[in-house]
């Protein structure tokens, strides 16, 4: 459905997209996620046609975005980070100035506004000012403005900016519910918005991607090595563990983390971290190990960096 390849954008010296290239694909519900400066916003705005690229293409359903700018214009609905609301309109009257300009017929207007408004929870204050409204009706009128043309694709960008954390899970649901039908880029800098709406995840860091896939893929590809923490007891012979641990099939390195000494006649415990070849999964034979030596297996997990982690070291270097 959108397809970018090589894309760059200088302002002078500034080279806000270097190289940029990445697919979405119909139904695809993607965070385009970076911290401030990264690049996202100017991705953003020449896919939709806002700006031009000073090199590379876009393209949207096969259409190039600066050649056939009209035809893209009407599969995309845009919100970006500021919504173009006119404070002094109601909501209804904004919202079919807004479907006129994108073409929708005169007499389907009064409909798309009405099955709109219900999408995003707007119908109780149709006849309100925008002006008016709080900050979280004004982002779901901005959400309805994007809408309004049924188009296939919605970009947005930092959808929840400035909402309160109710307003904030408020806009996911919808974003959840919006993208169950539509291709959904939503463009932020906020980890957990990402992780709760979206089924894919493209990290932007000074104007190149740095990592793209699913929440597991990232994890896996970027959050470290096959580690394993093992946690064992036992009142005696606990010392023979990292021996034990060592030579199993797989295994490349046993590291001790932790080791508590325990009162007469209690058991000690010690804690381990297991390096592991390629992606093998010890886990079954540090159990079997543990039976057939006595131990007491108190813990024993596979360690993974957390996104909120490798985001860090994706974008702090």
């Amino acid at each position: 459905m959108i397809e970018v390849s090589s894309l760059a954008k200088e302002y002078g010296p500034i080279r806000a997209l270097q190289g940029v290239s990445f697919s979405v694909s119909r139904g695809e519900v993607v965070g385009f996620l970076g911290p401030n400066g990264a690049g996202k916003t100017t991705c953003m705005k020449i896919i939709t046609g806002f700006i031009a690229a000073t090199s590379g293409t876009a393209t949207v359903d096969g259409k190039d975005v600066v050649t056939d700018g009209v035809d893209v214009r009407r599969r995309i609905g845009y919100l970006p980070e500021n919504a173009p609301l006119y404070s002094d309109m109601t909501v209804s009257e904004y919202l079919a100035f807004v479907a006129g300009v994108r073409g929708v017929p005169k007499d389907a207007i009064a409909k798309r506004i009405n099955d709109v408004a219900m999408t995003v929870g707007l119908l109780n204050v149709l006849g309100q000012e925008i002006g008016t409204l709080s900050k979280g009706y004004r982002q779901r009128a901005g959400l309805a403005q994007a809408m309004i043309h049924d188009p296939e694709i919605l970009i947005l960008d930092e959808p929840t900016s400035g909402l309160d954390p109710n307003q904030i899970v408020e806009i996911r649901e919808l974003i959840r519910t919006i993208g169950k039908d539509r291709t959904v880029i939503l463009s932020t800098h906020n980890l957990p918005e990402v992780t709760a709406t979206c089924n894919r995840i493209i990290i932007i860091h000074r104007g190149r991607i740095v990592a793209d896939g699913t929440p597991d893929q990232i994890r896996g590809k970027h959050g470290g090595g096959n580690t394993f923490v093992v946690e064992l007891a036992r009142r005696d012979g606990i010392d023979r563990a990292p021996s034990v641990l060592a030579g199993l099939a797989a295994v490349r390195q046993v590291l001790p983390i932790e080791r508590a000494e325990a009162p007469a006649g209690a058991a000690a415990t010690a804690t381990f971290r297991i390096d592991a070849a390629g992606d093998a999964d010890v886990r079954a034979d540090v159990f079997d190990a543990c039976v057939k030596s006595g131990w007491t297996l108190v813990e024993l997990k596979r360690e993974r960096l957390d996104l909120e982690s490798i985001f860090q070291r994706l974008t702090l270097a």
